[in-house]
């Protein structure tokens, strides 16, 4: 976002605040979308009970902070912020805020309720000082379509609310399979604050994806086939940026591997093919086991609840073929794990377009405070907010995006993935932009840049270009003009250094 789009959102909000300073909960919730604009973007975590949100939240932090049992956390809204020394504080519905204790119980962190029930705190705050954090905040959300209708119901008013724009700036939602409850509940986030505008913020999770192939070592590859499968379904195309297939047990236990863990897995390793396949048929037979001697019932338990099956065939695999320390392990296994892509996904579509998403979250609440609160003298703040609205050209990509994945633009197929692709459909860098290596130099980039713009400039003055679709063409006429333009700055400051 440009420096005065993001200029032009705070001031926007200091506007309505001097139209709202006599109306107090008006004014605290434009202060509180004012400090939104400052602070780091806001991811929340969503999905159906048991589709591991908790458990890829420890995976993306590097860190197991998050609860991933059954028990009453997990029917809490959780945020977890960075902070420079731990702390969690829990803020009931009614009362004052206050500190627990922190506790950890087998490397793991517990969160001790103090005998207050879960459908009496509001949330629970996690200060945490996790290096990823300092760029994202995650928010871990209970689950949708619960047994349990307030559990449910917590998630829908919080990622959902009916009458401002949610919490999340963006949502990444697990799916075991897709459902209609999936769909319907990224349609009802698009369609809460800025999705009313055309923004498509979610991104979709294939969780669990080892259970496809049966905790086979190839089962990634069938879950990718899935996931791919579902990215092109018109009806969760519109909703989501993409899908990606990912064993969340296997990335959080890569991310926090322990020297136990692969003391464990190097034994496991010293087993011939034959006997590992046969003490790997199922959970229960592996625990029973008796081979290798060295290894513990409890051990063996241990590495079945944080790697499952298929994380202890393919750790051990990658032993016997090349990987005999922990670190490197450790980082074969979260590739594997599908975790890298999905962080790839989230730095290029989520964090590139953070102040975006969070200035669209901004203005669109001060249009519904112009909606809900009318009053007397605010048709120069409503005339700004539209000025932003229109002329902004991030925000004319992103309801261009939302467009094109709902066939609204009336492209040829092969322009319309041409122009979603130039608008940042597939990440913000201009070497994704263009479909470049991502080493390309400037002139490289500069070069296609302007092959592109030339393309579309024909394009947009065409006569046979819908007439539709002509704004449509000249959104990506800009799009590959501020691409070139960004080239020469680069080439200046090359030359000047």
């Amino acid at each position: 976002m440009t420096a005065s789009t993001t200029a032009g959102a705070a001031a926007l909000i200091r506007e309505a605040l001097e139209f709202y300073r006599d109306d107090p909960q008006a004014a605290q919730a434009l202060q509180g979308y004012a400090r939104r604009l400052a602070e780091p973007l806001r991811i929340a975590i969503a999905g159906m009970v048991k589709a591991g949100k908790s458990t890829l939240l420890n995976a993306i932090i590097g860190e197991e902070i998050a609860p991933t049992d059954t028990g009453e956390c997990t029917r809490i809204v959780t945020w977890y912020r960075h902070g420079h020394t731990p702390r969690i504080t829990l803020h009931p519905i009614t009362g004052e805020a206050r500190n627990l204790p922190l506790k950890r119980v087998d490397g793991r962190l517990v969160f001790v309720l103090d005998g207050i029930p879960a459908e009496e705190v509001e949330r629970l705050d996690v200060e945490w000082p996790a290096p990823t954090l300092q760029s994202m905040t995650l928010i871990d959300t209970p689950g949708i379509a619960s047994l349990s209708q307030d559990v449910s119901a917590r998630s829908v008013r919080f990622l959902t609310p009916e009458d401002s724009p949610s919490e999340a700036d963006a949502v990444i939602y697990l799916m075991r399979h897709m459902h209609a409850s999936d769909l319907r509940f990224l349609e009802s986030f698009r369609d809460t604050g800025a999705g009313r505008s055309g923004t498509v913020n979610a991104i979709a999770v294939l969780s669990r994806a080892d259970e496809v192939g049966a905790g086979r070592i190839d089962s990634l590859l069938s879950a990718a086939g899935i996931a791919e499968r579902y990215s092109r379904d018109p009806n969760l195309r519109k909703l989501a940026l993409g899908v990606v297939p990912v064993a969340g047990l296997l990335a959080q236990s890569a991310r926090t591997l322990r020297q136990p863990d692969f003391a464990a897995l190097q034994l496991l390793a010293t087993l011939d093919r034959a006997a590992r396949e046969r003490m790997m048929l199922s959970a229960d037979r592996f625990r029973r086991s008796r081979e290798p001697e060295a290894l513990t019932e409890e051990a063996r338990s241990s590495l079945l609840e944080r790697y499952g099956l298929f994380g202890i065939r393919l750790a051990v695999v990658l032993i016997r073929n090349g990987y005999p320390e922990p670190t490197p392990l450790a980082h074969e296994l979260t590739r594997r794990s599908g975790l890298d892509p999905l962080l790839d996904v989230l730095d290029r579509q989520f964090q590139a377009r953070a102040e975006e998403l969070k200035a669209r979250t901004a203005l669109v609440a001060v249009s519904n405070l112009l909606d809900s609160r009318p009053r007397h003298g605010t048709e120069r703040l409503a005339a700004s907010l539209e000025r932003l609205l229109v002329n902004a050209h991030e925000f004319r990509e992103l309801r261009l995006l939302a467009a094109l994945r709902t066939t609204e633009v009336e492209l040829a197929p092969e322009l319309a993935a041409e122009a979603e692709q130039l608008i940042g459909g597939r990440g913000v860098p201009a070497y994704l932009r263009l479909g470049v290596a991502p080493d390309s130099g400037p002139d490289v980039l500069a070069g296609e840049a302007r092959r592109r713009l030339a393309r579309w400039r024909r394009v947009a003055e065409s006569p046979l270009t819908a007439r539709s679709a002509v704004e449509a063409c000249r959104v990506v006429v800009r799009s590959c003009e501020g691409v070139l333009a960004d080239c020469a700055g680069r080439d200046r400051q090359a030359q000047s250094a």
